[in-house]
């Protein structure tokens, strides 16, 4: 919504600055220093029809040096709280705030399960843990806004543009850099060292040139929500969830039926095994590498759809793309979808019970305690070792 008014002040009471959001229903706020501050919503500027869902208009986020901090108010229909509360009793709120933390599970699941589909794949083929497939999903985020902002381009095709870029990206990445690595007879340990070293390389050259602050893309930024029974979320949210559905499964079946897909699976299984048989194992992995990025990017865009861009949101959903990985099985493309729906719907359902603050750490909790039961994770498969 356009017009809403929030003021920032520091944590003692200092005024910082006053503004007002966009038609996009973004701000922005620039401090001096790093720290804590409070920033509260003028509910007098809102729509007469509109109020803050929770309740309180005031939030006190933290900023950290070099960061950006991101303030969210929730918005719903006026009385919208009292009339769920006559309808049921506490009985029927909570249900109704699980049905609505499940759907939003769900979707930020498939966009793990997007990232960590391209990193199975990639696990799967060449035994590399790459720590920089976090910044392969900002990356995608990053050129679909250069491409949607900087050049004009309505956010689908600038959105497929991004994707295709990416593609070639990762071509080039492994016939350029990894693959030369492979050949060179580099082991895993080493590389995936390497790996460290280039997440923290392209996650500061996407703060040189996209910058500190947090953006938002041109379109779809600011939806009026739709109710589907309990559940209200804006249009997008539909729409993305049936991108990242449709990708998956056209990937799966990809891996099941094509020929290009079961040389992957032969790779994955046993790579000199794949190479007697005929296979051109260099080749497979290139086009693992080529998918991987454009998956990963397509990943970044429907984050940033759901979230505002920043620098480091690769980085920030990393430990949870691993964890989905992990839990579904490693290597195993179907187990990271398993796994990565496991790991969103834990995240959001457990707010029920735990403070918001900690989902994510239930969340490699429910990880532990899983692979304490089954090793191989849920997917996976036993190995004999020695």
């Amino acid at each position: 919504m356009n017009g809403a008014k929030v003021a920032v002040t520091t944590e003692g009471g200092q005024p910082v600055k006053e503004v007002a959001t966009n038609a996009q229903g973004t701000w922005d706020v620039q401090v001096d220093k790093p720290g804590k501050y409070q920033v509260t919503l003028d509910v007098s500027s809102l729509p007469p029809n509109s109020e803050v869902r929770g309740g309180t208009n005031v939030r006190t986020p933290t900023v950290y040096e070099g960061n950006c901090s991101t303030v969210l108010f929730a918005l719903q229909p006026k009385g919208a709280a009292n009339q769920q509360q006559g309808d049921g009793g506490g009985g029927s709120t909570f249900w109704a705030q699980a049905a609505q933390l499940t759907f939003e599970g769900l979707n930020l699941g498939l966009i793990i399960a997007l990232a960590a589909l391209g990193l199975s794949l990639i696990y799967g083929t060449t035994g590399l843990t790459n720590f920089a497939h976090g910044e392969l999903v900002t990356l995608g985020a990053i050129l679909a806004y250069a491409f949607n902002i900087g050049m004009g381009l309505h956010l689908i095709p600038a959105a497929v543009i991004a994707v295709a870029v990416a593609a070639v990206l990762g071509y080039l990445q492994d016939r350029l850099f990894w693959g030369q690595l492979r050949r060179r007879g580099t082991g895993t340990i080493a590389m995936m060292i390497i790996s460290i070293g280039v997440a923290l390389f392209l996650r500061y050259v996407f703060l040189i040139f996209f910058g500190g602050q947090t953006e938002a893309y041109a379109q779809y930024t600011a939806q009026p929500g739709i109710q589907v029974g309990p559940i209200s979320a804006a249009p997008k949210n539909f729409v993305a969830m049936g991108i990242e559905l449709t990708v998956l499964i056209i990937v799966g079946i990809a891996l099941l039926r094509t020929r290009t897909g079961k040389a992957a699976r032969a790779v994955a299984d046993n790579p000199a095994l794949a190479a007697s048989s005929g296979i051109n194992v260099d080749r497979v992995i290139r086009i693992i590498w080529t998918f991987g990025g454009a998956i990963a990017a397509l990943a970044g865009i429907m984050l940033g759809l759901s979230q505002n861009l920043k620098y480091t949101m690769g980085q920030d959903i990393l430990l949870l793309i691993f964890a989905g990985v992990t839990l579904g099985g490693l290597g195993t493309a179907f187990g990271a979808l398993v796994g990565s729906l496991v790991v969103g719907l834990f995240i959001q359902v457990s707010t029920l019970w735990v403070p918001p603050e900690l989902k994510s750490v239930g969340a490699l909790a429910v990880l532990i305690i899983v692979l304490l039961v089954r090793p191989q994770g849920i997917l996976g498969r036993r190995e004999r070792i020695g």
